[in-house]
């Protein structure tokens, strides 16, 4: 029997992102991977743990042979846009308990290239089999479906338009100070507001952008971290949920899954979400932010609409820094954006993240960091703690 070992991420990264009309995703996953490793200071034979979705037929199976891995362990866990938040979590079980010695996690895709260039069209519906088969007849699209939940978030508890425009405005000042963002230009709530209602009431810019792009974390052992170029960021705990299939399923539109992964994360972590000085979290949509600063405990359920004003999420000299690179509201969105939240999260605790480097009140480095993916139409999250060394 193995001993129970700690685990860190030692190595992040991302390819290139933003407009990349000539790139293909296996090229964004090898890019991320080969950064992540040299980051890390590591060799790739050391790698015998692997996790990818949403490429390739067998995935991971096609994307470690691209990357000219043979993995003894494999994760394909596909649960949207916290699929990286849950295989960081099943990554790090693994390597606890002696399965594994360094797990990479590899995301990659062309979405906005593809779309601009016929190969797919935008994602309307995920489908029409199963649950599904009763709500897109009605045509109720993803972003319907989120648009939905902000709007019964309004009429139960006053949240405004205004507010949740906030969230926008703070995450595209965030990306203002990131070189790697896609956009940023600051805006204002009147702009936000004055935009094309996509599906109301989300305006165009309280919907994500879509990029190309990809991203890469390395889990190792806590033996190899002496052999790093890196400080380790420690995996102190972690949590995943699931909620529904189908909108008639969910129970209570303002209640996200990161209600349970977060306090299923913090409680393994043995921290609170006051002492969390960072928080990076996914933002496909402005209302996800607000509803999920709420179910992570930074604020009371159906307080999120206070809590977001006045610059509070603002990476330099906000209460709570979150999205510190811009979010998927302005920096990138390739598609499963969960992998992004923890390379920012992690840059921030190394502190390696520039004009927008999060500081504490003492002007020290963050030491604890949250990152929390959500999937689906809320029907999935998983949620990371990470520590300084």
């Amino acid at each position: 029997m193995v001993a129970r070992r700690k685990v860190a991420v030692v190595g992040v990264a991302l390819s290139d992102c933003g407009r990349l009309d000539d790139a293909t995703p296996y090229a964004l996953h090898a890019q991320a991977a080969r950064r992540a490793l040299a980051d890390a200071g590591l060799d790739r034979t050391l790698v015998d743990g692997f996790a990818s979705a949403g490429l390739g037929t067998l995935a991971p199976v096609e994307v470690a042979a691209h990357l000219g891995l043979r993995p003894t362990w494999v994760d394909s866990t596909s649960v949207g846009g916290s699929t990286w938040e849950v295989m960081a979590a099943h990554a790090a079980d693994a390597i606890a308990a002696g399965h594994a010695r360094a797990v990479l996690l590899v995301y990659g895709s062309t979405a906005r290239a593809d779309v601009h260039a016929g190969r797919r069209t935008g994602t309307l519906s995920f489908g029409t089999r199963g649950p599904l088969q009763f709500e897109v007849p009605y045509g109720h699209t993803l972003i319907a479906k989120y648009a939905m939940a902000a709007r019964r978030h309004m009429i139960e508890y006053g949240t405004t338009i205004e507010q949740l425009a906030e969230v926008a405005v703070q995450a595209r000042a965030n990306a203002a100070l990131n070189p790697e963002a896609m956009f940023r230009t600051p805006v204002t709530v009147e702009e936000v507001l004055a935009g094309p209602v996509i599906a109301d009431p989300f305006t165009k810019l309280h919907c994500c952008v879509r990029s190309d792009g990809g991203a890469a974390v390395l889990l190792v052992a806590q033996e190899y971290v002496r052999d790093c170029r890196t400080s380790p960021v420690w995996v102190l705990g972690t949590g995943e949920s699931v909620s529904h299939a189908s909108m008639s399923d969910w129970p209570d539109f303002t209640v996200s899954p990161a209600a349970v992964s977060g306090r299923l994360a913090f409680e393994r972590a043995g921290v609170r979400p006051s002492e969390i000085d960072v928080a990076e979290i996914y933002d496909a949509f402005t209302y996800m932010t607000l509803v999920t600063l709420e179910d992570l405990g930074f604020c009371a359920k159906g307080e999120g609409g206070p809590f977001v004003e006045k610059g509070r999420l603002l990476a330099r000299g906000g209460g709570l820094p979150v999205n510190t690179d811009g979010g998927g509201l302005s920096a990138q969105h390739p598609g499963m954006r969960g992998l992004f939240l923890l390379v920012e999260a992690v840059r921030q605790v190394r502190g390696e993240c520039g004009e927008r480097q999060v500081r504490r009140s003492d002007g020290s480095l963050p030491r604890l960091a949250v990152a929390s993916g959500t999937g689906g139409w809320f029907c999935s999250s998983g949620t990371v703690v990470l520590g300084a060394g």
